[in-house]
C-alpha cells in the first residue's frame, strides 16, 4: 500500500479485526516512545511489518543482531479482553512534508486492516516556570476524533483537553480521523521537553490499561526503560548527524 511517499509493507499477515493501534511517533518528553516501547516489551508483541519512505533516514537500527527500519509495526494480544494491539514505533523525527503522508497512510491502513481505533500518547509541554519544582499535574487528558471514541474518554473519567494545539502526527491523526469517521484518541500528560519523562509516560499508560487492557499495570519499570531509550536514541543520533564538512544531503533530523 502506497500513499504518496509512504509505504507499509507487512512482514507476517496477521489478523487485526478490532485492534487499536498505538501511535508510537516521538512526542514531547518522548512520551509516545515509552509507552509504545514498554508495551511491546510487556505485552511480548511481535514485529510484523514496517513503514517506508525514500525519505526516511538511510539507516539501520541494529538489535539482537538484527537489521531494524526506522519505523517499524508489532501486533500482539492484549491483557485479559483478548483482542490485539498494533504499535508503530520509530525514533527519528519526519520531516514536515511527510507528517501528514504518515498519519493518512496509518489511517488508511487501519481501516483496511478493520482496527477500531488509534491512540496516540502524548505530552504537554510543562510551563518552564514549573519544570524544577513538584507541581506539575498528573492528570491525563483526552481528546477524541468521534463521539463514541468521546464517550470511551468519559466512561472511564479522562478529563476532556479542551483548547489547545496538538502537533504533529497525533495532531493530523485526529484531524483525519474525524473527517473519516473513525476513533482517534490522544492521551496527554504534562512533560518535561528536554529529557524522556517516565512519569508522564507512566500516566499515560495508565488510562491506557484503564481503557484498553485491563492488566495489573506496574509502572516502576518505566523509570529504567525511561534512560534505555534516552541512551538508545542519543547514540543513533551521534550515528546519524551529518558533519558540518560533509557533501552529502542533510537527512531527516530526529527526536531527543
Amino acid at each position: 500500500m502506497d500513499i504518496g511517499d509512504i509505504s507499509i509493507h507487512e512482514l507476517k499477515r496477521v489478523d487485526l479485526k478490532g485492534a487499536t493501534i498505538i501511535d508510537g511517533f516521538p512526542s514531547v518528553g518522548l512520551v509516545s516512545s515509552i509507552a509504545a516501547n514498554y508495551l511491546i516489551k510487556v505485552l511480548n508483541l511481535e514485529h510484523v511489518g514496517i513503514m517506508d519512505s525514500e525519505y526516511f533516514p538511510t539507516v539501520s537500527l541494529i538489535r539482537d543482531s538484527k537489521p531494524l527500519s526506522p519505523v517499524r509495526i508489532y501486533a500482539g494480544e492484549k491483557g485479559r479482553r483478548g483482542d490485539r494491539i498494533v504499535a508503530f514505533i520509530s525514533e527519528f523525527q519526519p520531516p514536515a512534508s511527510l507528517i501528514r503522508p504518515i498519519a493518512h497512510s496509518l489511517v488508511k491502513w487501519a481501516i483496511e486492516q478493520r482496527c477500531k481505533m488509534i491512540v496516540s500518547p502524548e505530552g504537554l509541554v510543562v510551563d518552564p516556570e514549573l519544570r524544577d519544582t513538584a507541581d506539575i499535574s498528573d492528570v491525563v487528558f483526552g481528546i477524541a476524533s468521534t463521539p463514541g471514541a468521546r464517550e470511551l474518554l468519559k466512561e472511564n473519567n479522562i478529563r476532556t483537553f479542551e483548547e489547545g494545539v496538538i502537533s504533529g502526527v497525533a495532531g493530523v491523526l485526529l484531524n483525519e480521523g474525524r473527517k473519516r469517521d473513525f476513533n482517534v484518541v490522544t492521551l496527554l500528560a504534562e512533560a518535561h521537553p528536554d529529557f524522556p519523562d517516565a512519569k508522564a509516560a507512566a500516566l499515560v499508560l495508565e488510562a491506557i490499561d484503564r481503557i484498553l487492557l485491563g492488566i495489573e499495570f506496574d509502572a516502576k519499570p518505566l523509570f529504567e526503560e525511561s534512560q534505555r531509550i534516552e541512551d538508545h536514541i542519543r547514540e543513533i543520533q551521534k550515528q546519524a548527524v551529518v558533519r558540518k564538512d560533509s557533501k552529502e544531503a542533510p537527512r531527516p533530523s530526529m527526536y531527543g
